[in-house]
């Protein structure tokens, strides 16, 4: 077994308050047993050991993850609901969240309209690690600027933004497309528009402070900065502060980021329970710093130390 130090920013885990109220409502999003049922995608089959919660440490513990930052699945869309129905759904997340054992830390999530900012400040000041936003409210340099005033606590807490896919919007023939349609395409497609969102937004200069992270390496949009460049662009300069996570990628597509962006800025996430946490990439050094230092500098803003040992994370209260 590895030794328990990394720190994985991409995971989700339904804690029983927000599965008791899945299956409570009639309208997507909703269970039926675990059978969930979404607006754009097919009926998925979860397994319900994915969200076990000691069967998850114990493989987080087999992979060498001694913290797991878990968030609420933004592609099921609860975020868009009206406001009373994503208040009753979003409480049950934080209330679930908040009772998980000490491996875990959470994300905090917001309803896409009228978010209660004084609410979030609590969460974040409370043991929240940041605030996730999908990716389908951020499409656009104006969809990032009409999410300013959650970006803006975000930023006076210290905590950092998790841009993670959302709904995949329905289409008459969206039935019967396979079912890796929506990750391989839709999600990584919401995630480019997101990034190059946030660099036409010039969203660095608009929030000196604030840490942002993208799951999923941004969708691979790094790797498309030549193009951008020979379209007009300006040339990338690398933000210390703006980190994508490994989650659904490999050592192929992971060594092309390091080459555009370096290494500091790769943060281990492996969207647990649907693929496995990072081993190692590139080296020793280059594995801690991704599985360690990295992700501890998102969540932190502190860089932590080789053999770091004693950690003590926040809880959530």
């Amino acid at each position: 077994m590895a030794a328990a130090d990394a720190v994985d920013v991409h995971q989700h885990l339904w804690p029983e308050q927000l599965v008791d109220r899945l299956r409570a409502r009639t309208r997507a999003p909703y269970l039926r047993g675990w059978t969930l049922h979404t607006h754009a995608e097919p009926p998925y089959e979860v397994d319900p050991a994915h969200h076990d919660v000691a069967r998850r440490i114990e493989a987080d513990h087999e992979d060498g993850v001694g913290l797991a930052c878990v968030s609420l699945s933004a592609p099921l869309g609860i975020e868009g609901l009206v406001r009373p129905e994503a208040g009753t759904l979003l409480a049950a997340w934080h209330d679930g969240a908040r009772a998980l054992p000490g491996h875990f830390r959470a994300w905090a999530s917001v309803p896409t309209v009228d978010p209660d900012l004084d609410a979030l400040a609590g969460l974040l000041s409370a043991g929240f690690v940041g605030v996730q936003l999908a990716a389908t409210d951020l499409l656009s340099p104006a969809a990032w600027e009409r999410a300013g005033d959650v970006l803006t606590v975000a930023e006076r807490a210290g905590k950092p933004v998790f841009v993670h896919p959302g709904p995949e919007v329905a289409r008459p023939l969206s039935r019967d497309l396979p079912e890796w349609w929506a990750p391989v395409v839709g999600y990584t497609t919401q995630l480019q528009a997101a990034w190059w969102g946030w660099h036409a937004a010039r969203g660095r200069e608009l929030y000196p402070g604030l840490r942002v992270l993208f799951a999923a390496g941004a969708g691979l949009a790094p790797v498309n900065h030549e193009r951008h460049v020979a379209r007009g662009g300006e040339p990338p300069t690398i933000d210390p502060d703006v980190y994508v996570d490994t989650s659904s990628y490999g050592p192929q597509a992971l060594d092309a980021l390091v080459r555009v962006l370096g290494i500091d800025v790769l943060a281990l996430g492996s969207d647990r329970p649907y693929a496995a946490p990072l081993r190692r990439l590139l080296g020793d050094a280059a594995t801690q710093a991704i599985r360690v230092s990295n992700p501890t500098r998102l969540l932190t803003g502190a860089t932590a130390q080789v053999g770091e040992e004693g950690r003590t994370w926040p809880r959530a209260s």
